[in-house]
């Protein structure tokens, strides 16, 4: 397996992530649901996207929030068919639960315990029985193959809850923490082009002190960094672009404890100024246009 997991690496641009994908790998080929937890921005998207795509499964995503209805997930009835044909299969439009069982291929549900508890439930048939029941269309048996990937984030991010013990109980679960400080230069380095090392390992080292700052509740991701890093490209390249970089990207990826006496802007300022004092040897930085053109 060792041989197939630096190919979705070099395949997918995956950084790391030996021990997360091999269990992915293991977990969709035996046939069983995955769920992905971690942070924001630490690649759930990522792994559960290259896992089915390396096996090629055809992949039907769902985003869940509040809003979302079962009839959404399974299929409805087109209402100008139904007056006209009644109640009829080709009136029917299938969901993406319906089409991943029908295909044999992977239902994809991003932040799954963003949706509402009833529609949770409608998975528990489809995992357990790989059957769903429609109203006046009848039983949908899943064709062989079909999965669900489910990603959440940990039940003290805001606008999560946690998801039913039944539901839970029929994913095998695959952990994501945050990467080590020279993996997340390297996607750093990756993602943006940005071949300065100095530069990368400032950027990476501000956003990792975000995650340790004892008024900051929850601190950034890689994804904050590569932000960061762009921007501080626009804005000059130099020490005060990345200031002012900071300042734009991390105020939204940043959550303060209810205690905190300081500002957001004060707060990533004086983490700034910390790491700034020991930065060394940076100076203005090749931009992505420029390494593209070196390479």
């Amino acid at each position: 397996m060792i041989e197939e997991i630096r190919e979705i690496q070099k395949r997918f641009g995956i950084i790391g992530r030996e021990r997360e994908l091999e269990q992915a790998l293991a977990v969709v080929r035996a046939g069983r649901h995955l769920l992905i937890e971690g942070p924001v921005g630490v690649g759930k998207t990522v792994i559960a996207l290259a896992i089915s795509n390396y096996l090629h499964k055809q992949v039907f995503r769902v985003d869940g929030d509040e809003r979302y209805t079962e009839q959404k997930l399974t299929g409805w009835f087109d209402p100008p068919i139904v007056l006209k044909l009644g109640y009829v299969q080709e009136a029917f439009i299938p969901g993406p639960l319906t089409m991943a069982m029908q295909s044999g291929g992977v239902l994809f549900i991003n932040e799954l315990n963003r949706m509402p508890e009833s529609v949770q439930n409608v998975l528990l048939p489809a995992m357990d029985e790989f059957k769903i029941e429609i109203p006046k269309i009848g039983s949908i048996t899943a064709a062989d193959g079909f999965v669900i990937i489910a990603t959440q984030n940990p039940r003290e991010f805001i606008a999560t809850s946690p998801i039913s013990e039944a539901l839970r109980d029929r994913f095998e679960l695959v952990t994501l923490g945050y990467q080590p400080e020279a993996e997340e230069i390297e996607i750093l380095k990756l993602r943006t082009g940005i071949e300065d090392d100095n530069f990368a390992r400032l950027v990476v080292r501000i956003v990792r002190a975000t995650r340790e700052h004892p008024e900051i509740r929850r601190g950034a991701s890689i994804r904050a960094a590569i932000s960061v890093a762009l921007l501080a490209v626009q804005l000059g390249g130099d020490v005060e672009a990345v200031r002012k970089a900071c300042r734009l990207a991390l105020p939204t990826r940043i959550e303060l404890r209810e205690e905190a006496r300081s500002q957001p802007t004060e707060v990533i300022d004086a983490i700034v100024d910390s790491l700034l004092k020991r930065a060394e040897g940076l100076d203005r930085i090749t931009t992505p246009l420029e390494v593209k053109k070196k390479t």
